[in-house]
């Protein structure tokens, strides 16, 4: 096992807004809110759904190609570079421009699907 599923991050023009919107679906209350991220808990207090402000933001649009989904996994690791040598021998790639910030680290999957490996400390 190289990590465990911290949560599912989702890129929104307003994190505040739509945390509401969750809370109320998926009985989830908030952990964490920083104004540019807010991080929802089960009720075990479990974080399971980061909610992320991005500038510009243009909403998806099914099925559109064009306009696909904007989300992302968060795997909690204990060793960034330990985790990463696993996940490149899975055949993920560390995404140009990721600068491999103490905390967190940016890949893509196989075909492309951006997930990053977190620390407790970048979580």
């Amino acid at each position: 096992m190289i990590g465990h599923l911290y949560s599912v991050v989702v890129d929104c023009p307003d994190p505040d807004e739509l945390a509401r919107f969750y809370e109320s679906l998926l009985s989830l209350t908030r952990q964490a809110d920083t104004g540019t991220y807010v991080v929802l808990q089960n009720a075990a207090g479990t974080p399971v759904l980061t909610l992320q402000r991005v500038e510009d933001f243009r909403a998806p649009r099914w099925p559109d190609p064009a306009r696909p989904p904007q989300q992302h996994l968060d795997v909690m690791v204990t060793n960034l570079d330990t985790a990463e040598a696993q996940v490149l021998a899975l055949g993920a790639k560390l995404l140009d421009g990721s600068d491999k910030p103490i905390g967190y680290r940016v890949y893509e999957d196989p075909v492309g699907h951006p997930f990053c490996l977190i620390t407790p400390e970048g979580a």
